[in-house]
C-alpha cells in the first residue's frame, strides 16, 4: 500500500490502480481509504463488478443492508454467476435484522465476501522472480541505449538548458529598460531592471525554474518596460512543472516567506510538509487544511488551504504536498493548488 499510494496522480483515470489499492485497503482495515478508492474505480469503469462488490462489503460492514443489497443486485446484473454476490444475498436473507448478523460480522466472516486482488494463482515468489527478470532485462536494454546515445544518462548532471529563441534582450530593450511613468510594487532603476531579467535568464538556464519564477514575478510587478515584461512572460511559458523527483529542494520557499509576499510567489511550486485536517473529497475536487509542522513535536508553523481539481485520497498522518502557490484574500493570504501527495516520508 505504501508503494501504491504515492502514485495516485500518475495513475489518475486507471481502474486497475484504484481497484487494487481499494482492495488492499479493504483487507488491511483502512476502510475510509478503501471507500474512496473503490468509488473512484467504479466511476472509471462502472461495468466491472469487482469494485461494486468491494463497495457492497463496506456498506454491509456499516450495517446498511439496503444499500448493500442494491449493489449486490447490480453486480449480479453484470455477472449473474458471481459467487460473492450470491453468497452475500443468501446471508442477508438469513441474518439481516437479527443478532446473528452482528455475530457474523464479529466473527470476521465478511472477509469471505471481499473481491479478489488481481493475479490469483501466481505466488509471491513467482511474481518476484518475474519482476526481477523483467527489471534486469529493462536495465540491460536501457544501458545499451545510453551507451549508444539513444537515451540520456540519468546519472549525468544536467547541463545548461538551451535558451529558446526570443528570450535575449534586444539592444533597444537594454537602452530603455524602464517604462516612463510606469507603476509597480517594485521600483527598479535601469541597472536593476536589466539585472533582474538577466538573473531570471541565468536561473532558467540552470534548470532552477522556481527561483526564476520569483524573479520574473518581480519584473512583471515593477516599473520595467513593456519590452522586458513581454520577454518575462515569454520565459514564463517555458518554465516546467516539477514532480517530487525533479523538484529542486534547495529552491523550496517556506510558508513564512510566501506568506510575507504572496504576489511575489504567485505560481511558484513548493513542497510543504504537515498533516491534513478538515478533509473534503468530492467527485471533482479534494480540499483540506494543511497543518504545517504539526507532524513534528513542534507547534503548528502555519495553516494553508489546499485544493486538488479532482478526487484524490488523503491519508492520515504526515504527508508532503507538491503544489502551486495562489494568492488569496483574508488572513490566509495564500492557498495551494495541489499537484501531488507523498506519504513515504
Amino acid at each position: 500500500m505504501r508503494l501504491l499510494q504515492p502514485e495516485v496522480l500518475r495513475y489518475h483515470g486507471s481502474f486497475s490502480y484504484h481497484y487494487i489499492l481499494g482492495a488492499v485497503c479493504l483487507r488491511v482495515g483502512e476502510f475510509g481509504s478503501a471507500l474512496t478508492y473503490l468509488r473512484l474505480a467504479r466511476e472509471i469503469n462502472g461495468r466491472d463488478p469487482r469494485a461494486i462488490l468491494g463497495l457492497a462489503a463496506l456498506y454491509l460492514r456499516r450495517g446498511d443492508t439496503e444499500r448493500a443489497v442494491d449493489l449486490y443486485l447490480e453486480a449480479l446484473e453484470i455477472d449473474p454467476g458471481s459467487r460473492a454476490a450470491k453468497s452475500a444475498m443468501g446471508m442477508i436473507r438469513r441474518r439481516a435484522g437479527t443478532d446473528g448478523f452482528a455475530e457474523w460480522l464479529e466473527a470476521g466472516r465478511l472477509r469471505s465476501l471481499y473481491p479478489p486482488i488481481p493475479f490469483p494463482g501466481i505466488s509471491a515468489k513467482a511474481a518476484a522472480a518475474a519482476f526481477g527478470a523483467a527489471a534486469a532485462a529493462c536495465a540491460v536494454a536501457f544501458g545499451a541505449m545510453v551507451h549508444a546515445g539513444l537515451a540520456p544518462n540519468p546519472l549525468r548532471p544536467l547541463g545548461p538548458r538551451e535558451l529558446p529563441y526570443g528570450l535575449a534582450l534586444t539592444w533597444a530593450e537594454r537602452a530603455a529598460p524602464l517604462s516612463p511613468g510606469g507603476e509597480g510594487r517594485h521600483a527598479l532603476d535601469r541597472g536593476q531592471a536589466i539585472e533582474a531579467y538577466e538573473r531570471a535568464l541565468a536561473l532558467f538556464s540552470s534548470h532552477r525554474d522556481e527561483a526564476a519564477r520569483i524573479s520574473l514575478n518581480r519584473i512583471l510587478d515593477s516599473n520595467a518596460s513593456e519590452g522586458i515584461k513581454n520577454r518575462a512572460r515569454l520565459m514564463m511559458g517555458f518554465l516546467e512543472t516539477p514532480g517530487f523527483d525533479t523538484f529542486r529542494r534547495d529552491d523550496n520557499v517556506s510558508h513564512a516567506q510566501a506568506w510575507q509576499d504572496p504576489r511575489l510567489h504567485s505560481g511558484v511550486h513548493v513542497i510543504w510538509r504537515g498533516i491534513a485536517s478538515n478533509v473534503s473529497i468530492a467527485d471533482r475536487e479534494t480540499s483540506f487544511d494543511l497543518l504545517l509542522g504539526y507532524d513534528s513535536p513542534r507547534i503548528v508553523e502555519g495553516v494553508v488551504s489546499v485544493a486538488f481539481p479532482h478526487a484524490v485520497p488523503v491519508p492520515e498522518g504526515a504527508l508532503e504536498v507538491l503544489g502551486r502557490i495562489e494568492p488569496a484574500e483574508g488572513e490566509g493570504r495564500l492557498r495551494l493548488e495541489g499537484l501531488a501527495i507523498r506519504i513515504n516520508l
